[in-house]
């Protein structure tokens, strides 16, 4: 039976060293723009709804927050469909910014969010599964 993708068993451990050299590296990098952005996105809470398009979303409320992260959702899948990279990349950033706009309005940041990825991390997906259907 085939291993789990995530236990990486069957990766030379050469592989597995200078790519994770490479994940801590991309995964910084990845991790500092989240908090940049998420550091915007805590001072336009302040700002008046007419400074910036950030403040009137959180003027509006987490139900108009909402519904933009519902739409950017099926902007990404319509972009997905149609296979155009840069649409799909484009789309896909819309998606995670009005994400990170929802989680902040919630009190939450892209380190909770990460934080729960690395759990999952060494976790079958089958695993990871199972321990939310235990949870309900």
């Amino acid at each position: 039976m085939p291993q789990a993708c995530h236990d990486y068993g069957f990766i030379p451990e050469t592989v597995i060293i200078k790519n994770h050299a490479t994940f801590i590296r991309q995964h910084t990098q990845m991790s500092d723009v989240l908090q940049q952005l998420a550091d915007v996105l805590e001072q336009r809470k302040s700002q008046s709804a007419d400074s910036s398009y950030v403040a009137s979303l959180y003027h509006k409320g987490l139900d108009h927050i909402l519904k933009k992260v519902g739409e950017e959702c099926t902007e990404t899948i319509v972009a997905a469909k149609n296979g155009e990279a840069e649409q799909i990349i484009y789309e896909t950033a819309d998606l995670w910014f009005h994400s990170m706009v929802m989680l902040a309005q919630l009190g939450l940041g892209p380190e909770d969010v990460l934080n729960e990825l690395q759990r999952r991390f060494g976790l079958s997906g089958l695993e990871e599964k199972a321990q939310r259907t235990q949870k309900r």
